[in-house]
């Protein structure tokens, strides 16, 4: 098994280098071949290549079998023009990562804002929508058309659409509750919500055994406070489905833990939902739980499965004592700690 390294930015060289010791773990505890290939993206790309993401780490991520992929400051970056390009967005639009998937789930030993039980996967398209450095074959979707004037354009469209319906529900087929929402705004958004439902309707009829209901953006937000409970597997166009699993993720017990998986009809990256984190960096302050999380989506979707497992049940395990966790968790372990700690589970158990 192949896979490319890449830390990022910011907390990002911490908590793959934990995440890494977890995987190389679970690979020799099943003998899983595996070849970890390292490449520079971010601030120490753009210092050494005058680029945040190279052409060559774009032709070594689409001939690996999977990423894995830290978090990046493209927030902070100098123009595109000066080699400042998200290495996120970049890798979403070269390898059509058309779906990112979200899961978020409570557990009874984590500090939570609410007392509500959440367990829900966000199925996100990834490629389309507001966002302007992915939805235009020009990379921009939004035009300054006066000084005091700015226009965004929102792309959809019907092939984008039907195969993100296609992934939420072939993954609602597969959980216990079987269950899909549909979120969208078409009572204002017409044309485009409009479109993105009408090809959801039509995956829906194709799976009878998944109850499907349709919900507006701003009912869901409320709804998820309310009574996250209620939802199974969400779909969602990209703005809605981003922020949405943020609210998710922190209803279940902090971003901290919110794992996610990039995937493409061939490719398949995993990436922690939140950012760089530049204040905390390089002070061994930061939770890899995220990464560690996404990193085990990662093994299972290329088949294996007990590599996964074990580093999902070596999470579990220690996040139910407060000595085993991360401070922002109320632990006492510091980023190479908690990565040594759950390596040394997985090696031993």
């Amino acid at each position: 098994m192949d896979l490319l390294v890449l830390e990022g930015d910011g907390i990002g060289p911490e908590i793959t280098a934990a995440t890494l010791a977890v995987v190389q773990a679970a690979a020799r505890r099943f003998a899983l071949p595996l070849t970890l290939t390292q490449a520079q993206i971010g601030f120490a790309a753009l210092e050494r290549h005058g680029t945040t993401i190279p052409a060559p780490v774009i032709a070594a991520a689409k001939a690996a079998q999977g990423v894995i992929l830290g978090p990046v400051s493209h927030n902070a970056y100098p123009p595109v023009a000066e080699g400042g390009r998200n290495p996120s967005g970049v890798l979403r639009r070269e390898l059509e990562l058309y779906a990112n998937i979200r899961p978020a789930r409570s557990r009874p030993m984590i500090p939570r804002p609410m007392t509500a039980e959440v367990d829900l996967v966000i199925v996100r398209e990834n490629l389309e929508g507001f966002y302007a450095d992915r939805n235009m074959a020009s990379g921009s979707g939004e035009i300054l058309i006066e000084p005091d004037v700015a226009i965004a354009m929102r792309k959809i469209t019907a092939k984008g659409s039907a195969r993100i319906a296609e992934a939420a529900f072939a993954l609602a087929a597969q959980r216990p509750r079987q269950r899909v929402a549909t979120i969208h705004k078409a009572n204002v958004l017409r044309i485009s919500d409009g479109l993105f439902l009408s090809e959801v309707r039509k995956v829906a009829a194709r799976y009878p055994q998944v109850a499907h209901e349709e919900v507006l953006v701003d009912s869901a937000a409320a709804l998820l406070v309310r009574n996250p409970g209620r939802f199974d597997v969400i779909l969602a166009t990209n703005m809605f489905g981003d922020i949405l699993s943020d609210l998710a993720s922190e209803i279940a017990g902090g971003l901290g833990l919110a794992a996610s998986l990039n995937l493409g009809t061939t490719a398949a990256v995993a990436q922690a939902q939140h950012g760089s984190a530049p204040d905390i960096a390089g002070q061994d302050r930061a939770n890899p739980a995220s990464l560690i999380g996404s990193a085990a989506m990662l093994l299972r979707h290329l088949g294996a499965a007990q590599a996964a497992g074990a580093i999902e049940t070596a999470l579990e395990a220690a996040l139910t004592r407060p000595q085993t966790r991360t401070a922002d968790l109320g632990g006492t372990l510091g980023t190479a700690a908690f990565g040594a700690h759950l390596a040394h589970f997985i090696t031993e158990s």
